[in-house]
C-alpha cells in the first residue's frame, strides 16, 4: 500500500538555543545604562556651587564724568620762620649769694648741697675758688695732677678747682664761684672765666659790690 508521508516531527534538538548557557554558566544580568547624575546636595557648612552673577547694568547716572580742573591762583609759598639768635638763649642765669671772704666757701658748699637735693647730677657742677684751695682739691692734688684731672675728665662727681687752674676745666651746666680771697685781679679774671664755663647757671658767693663791679664790666 502506498506510503503516506508523515508529518515532520520537531525534535527538541532542532529547537533554538536554550536560555541556559552551556557548561553550566549563568547568563549575566544586563546592567542599566547610567543616566545623568543628579546634583549632590551641598554639605553642611559649605555653600553650594556659585554661579557668576550677571554683570550689573549701569545707568548713565552711575558713571562719574571727570571734569577738567580749572586752574586757580597759585598759593603763596610758606614763609620759613627765622630762628632767634642762639647767643641770647645761651647766656647762663646769674645768682649772687652775699658772703664774706671767710664765709664764701661755706656758702658755696651750701649751694652745692641745694643743687644736688634739687636733682642736679654731681657731674654737672663745677666749683671754683679764688683764694685758698677747697679741701677736696687739696687732698686730691696730693696724689698728683694726673689723678686729679682724671677725675675731672670722668665727669661723674662735683669737681673743685682753683681760679688759676679753672681755664683747664671743661664747661658744666652749673658753675659755683667762692670769692674766698685772692687779689682783685684774680677775682676779675676768675668771674668772666666762670661765666664762660657755665652752661645754664652761675652762682657767685662773695662781696656783692665787688662781684657786680667785675661782672658788670667783664660780662
Amino acid at each position: 500500500m502506498p506510503l503516506i508521508p508523515e508529518e515532520p516531527q520537531i525534535h527538541e534538538s532542532a529547537q533554538g538555543p536554550r536560555a541556559t548557557p552551556a557548561s553550566g554558566r549563568t547568563a549575566p544580568t544586563p546592567r542599566p545604562v547610567p543616566g545623568p547624575r543628579p546634583v549632590a546636595p551641598p554639605r553642611p557648612g559649605r555653600p553650594g556651587p556659585l554661579r557668576p552673577a550677571p554683570p550689573a547694568q549701569r545707568t548713565p547716572h552711575d558713571v562719574a564724568v571727570a571734569k577738567p580742573a580749572v586752574p586757580g591762583p597759585a598759593a603763596p609759598a610758606p614763609s620759613v620762620p627765622t630762628s632767634a639768635p642762639a647767643a641770647a638763649s645761651a647766656a647762663p642765669q646769674i645768682q649772687l649769694i652775699p658772703a664774706s671772704a671767710v664765709g664764701a666757701l661755706d656758702a658755696a658748699e651750701e649751694a652745692v648741697d641745694l643743687l644736688l637735693e634739687s636733682g642736679r647730677a654731681p657731674g654737672e657742677v663745677l666749683v671754683i675758688t679764688t683764694g685758698a684751695q677747697h679741701p677736696w682739691a687739696a687732698h686730691e692734688l696730693s696724689f698728683g695732677e694726673t689723678a686729679y684731672w682724671a677725675q675731672h675728665d670722668a665727669g661723674d662727681d662735683v669737681f673743685y678747682a682753683a681760679a688759676t687752674a679753672a681755664s683747664r676745666a671743661a664747661s658744666r651746666p652749673v658753675v659755683v664761684v667762692a670769692v674766698n680771697g685772692g687779689s682783685a685781679a684774680a677775682v676779675a679774671e676768675a668771674l668772666p672765666l666762670a661765666h664762660a664755663r657755665a652752661g645754664a647757671l652761675l652762682i657767685v658767693c662773695g662781696d656783692p659790690q665787688q662781684i657786680n663791679s667785675v661782672l658788670g664790666a667783664g660780662v
